[in-house]
């Protein structure tokens, strides 16, 4: 008979869970954690928003601790924000505290005295980032190299936060290096609610070595959620200003300047309104965190900052402006409340324009069909083995030849051999590492741009977006995918944004602007999309929906009368297909709701085969001639890029950290694999195709 898991913590856990912590049970997720932690298993801990996973890894690795009498600084905990980071310190403090241990916090903010307290007296666990752990590894510093060689488990939080972007990827390479420094296996777990191939995902983090899934990270479809279409910023102020009084409500918006614009509106209505963006300094971010949890009846307005566990106090709403991108996000979000017994989850969305309307309405749908996003590094991460090739050279002084090879061919078991020494040979011939007789160290451009003195900028990895921001005037009008945007010259220059046409008049491709006046290019349909880029999976649900109508929420008059407009603007919509649309003898709309990376490779395939292809965007891909043969010879198409996307790349490059260090033949494979979705392409060919002609004809 299995022994109680609780009974296997050390008595000293056991007696301060329960009389110190006054905790009458642990949830079953914290219970099922405990032998696996136990013994050492690689794992990741799945539970709900605020559902104890932090408690779950923590409780055993104390009772290990104690058990085994570990000494020094034997855990790291790593965190994808130092706000996080903060957060959490006073709670993990407390906790191990009551059984005579220390927590420490490693980051860019933290003074040098508190550091060298942290190498002189090291803590049990460190609270840390990824890139303050590289920054140890690469100092000439010995003391911190020494700190980190009895670490024994790594927690990784959030670690869909990561694994998103090519800090996934950094972080893996750190759990390996680190692993080497200590010549010894280092326990990974990782912690997170909001992915749907946990499995994959911690055996990707390990390695491939034996790994389990512990818990569920669903918390149901059980959740108070509404939808109402407000048309304007100005108009959600009002209604946020009118509802919900003496309630603590935290409202979510997609950009900074959103979030400032709705502040000052909220001010002007009378309604006490805090701020938290990454625009901000990191202690007026704090400043109005702290204020906001010790007041009622009030709002904190924040860009996805605050979409992590950090604690605003307890939470009666969730406010969404127009939508997030992904269901992961919105249940990150709407699990910030209901944390008390005797309320439930909730989320209410207020839509200003088409496009967030449909996007929040297909998130909630998804939602509600138990859909959430899998999660997994990008492909091809080509430039972080430039990065990691960097931060080796600096950690070891230099390194041989064959010695840095096989290393970054252990760290990066997927990239093919010939690809690493692809790279090699080129940061050598140009000027980045300097090869003296099998040594490799710094070169002259190396030092210029990645040497002692620029250190910092080899302990990050590239994570800005792909976006350009759309200007009229000083106005910003919104962003866009930089492949929807048509260099000046390339044929017409025509954007659709906001449910306008506006003409593109200039680009700046460095600063990532697009400059756009009125367009007199109309069309029929009033509603049409072409912001950042959305997913196949999302714009097939906007389809269905606009076909079917079912929204599954509570829907204000407002919002189901904005329906109706919409769907009744695509009366020639059916589902599993797509449409072929005439708007007028010279103008012709592919209708095929397949994300823009989708939309992108068939527009490209589509413009190489003779027609003429104006623009695409999430929803539909714009042409000036009828479309009579491309679905035939898309099949063979859809891998190829034509110069015109070639150029594009090269000027996106062009910013990509670690480019200099890179061919272009890999800068244009990294960003091709990552901005093009050729099996939603694939997807949309085998779909049935329908063409309805112009009337005009």
């Amino acid at each position: 008979m299995n022994p109680d898991p609780f009974e296997r913590l050390h008595p000293a856990v056991q007696h301060h869970i329960v009389n110190s912590l006054g905790w009458s049970s642990l949830r079953r997720t914290q219970l099922d954690a405990v032998a696996p932690i136990l013994e050492g298993r690689h794992c990741l801990l799945l539970a709900p928003t605020a559902g104890g996973k932090t408690e779950a890894a923590i409780f055993p690795l104390l009772s290990r601790m104690i058990s085994e009498d570990w000494r020094g600084l034997s855990v790291l905990y790593v965190c994808p924000i130092r706000a996080l980071l903060n957060n959490l310190e006073p709670r993990l403090s407390h906790y191990f505290s009551l059984v005579g241990r220390r927590v420490g916090v490693w980051h860019g903010d933290v003074g040098n005295s508190t550091k060298r307290r942290i190498l002189k007296s090291p803590p049990d666990l460190l609270l840390t980032t990824p890139e303050s752990l590289e920054g140890m590894l690469i100092s000439t510093d010995e003391r911190r190299h020494s700190l980190l060689r009895g670490i024994r488990t790594i927690v990784v939080d959030e670690l869909h936060a990561f694994c998103g972007d090519d800090r996934g990827w950094h972080v893996r390479c750190l759990i390996r290096k680190l692993s080497r420094l200590a010549a010894g296996r280092i326990q990974t777990i990782g912690l997170t609610a909001t992915v749907s191939n946990p499995g994959k995902l911690i055996n990707w983090l390990a390695y491939g070595e034996p790994a389990e899934v512990i818990g569920e990270g669903s918390s149901g479809t059980e959740a108070d959620v509404s939808l109402d279409y407000v048309g304007s910023l100005e108009n959600a102020a009002i209604v946020i200003s009118r509802l919900h009084h003496g309630e603590k409500r935290l409202v979510f918006c997609d950009s900074r300047s959103k979030v400032e614009e709705l502040s000052a509106l909220l001010r002007t209505l009378g309604v006490r309104t805090f701020v938290s963006h990454s625009s901000l300094s990191a202690d007026e971010r704090r400043q109005a965190e702290k204020a906001f949890a010790e007041e009622s009846g009030c709002v904190i307005v924040a860009t996805s900052t605050l979409e992590l566990g950090i604690d605003v106090g307890d939470l009666d709403r969730v406010i969404q402006i127009d939508a997030p991108s992904t269901v992961a996000s919105f249940l990150q979000r709407m699990g910030r409340t209901g944390r008390r017994s005797t309320t439930t989850r909730n989320c209410l969305f207020l839509a200003t324009g088409e496009e967030g309307f449909l996007m929040a309405a297909a998130i909630m749908r998804l939602w509600r069909e138990g859909y959430v996003e899998a999660i997994m590094p990008p492909p091809d991460p080509l430039h972080i083995v430039a990065q990691q090739a960097l931060a080796l050279i600096l950690h070891h002084r230099g390194m041989g030849y064959t010695e840095l090879l096989s290393a970054l061919h252990d760290l990066f078991p997927e990239v093919r051999s010939e690809r690493i020494d692809q790279i090699i040979v080129f940061m050598i011939e140009s000027g980045i590492l300097w090869n003296d007789a099998g040594i490799m160290g710094m070169g002259v451009k190396g030092e210029e741009g990645f040497g002692r003195r620029n250190f910092e900028t080899v302990v990050s990895t590239f994570d800005s977006p792909l976006l350009m921001t759309v200007l009229h005037g000083q106005k910003e009008l919104g962003t866009v995918d930089p492949m929807s945007v048509r260099s000046k010259g390339d044929g017409p220059s025509v954007l659709i944004l906001a449910g306008r046409y506006w003409r593109i008049i200039n680009l700046d491709w460095d600063a990532k602007i697009v400059w756009v006046e009125p367009s007199e290019d109309k069309g029929k349909a009033a509603w049409f999309g072409t912001s950042k880029s959305m997913g196949f999976d999302l714009c097939q649900m906007i389809h269905a929906i606009l076909v079917d109508r079912a929204i599954p929420a509570k829907m204000s008059k407002r919002a189901q009368l904005r329906l109706d407009e919409l769907a009744d603007a695509f009366p020639f919509l059916q589902a599993v297909e797509t449409v072929v649309v005439g708007h007028s003898l010279t103008e012709w709309r592919w209708w095929t709701f397949a994300g823009g990376g989708a939309n992108l490779v068939l527009a490209d395939a589509c413009r190489r085969i003779g027609n003429k292809v104006v623009s695409f965007d999430n929803f539909s891909i714009r042409m000036k001639s009828q479309p009579e043969s491309f679905a035939a010879g898309t099949h063979s198409l859809i891998s190829e890029m034509d110069t015109d996307m070639e150029k594009k790349l090269m000027l996106l490059a062009s910013k990509l950290k670690y480019s200099s260090c890179l061919p272009l033949s890999a800068q244009l494979c990294i960003l091709a694999n990552r901005v093009r979705d050729t099996s939603g392409a694939v997807k949309i060919i085998n779909y049935p195709r329908r063409l309805v002609p112009s009337s005009d004809g």
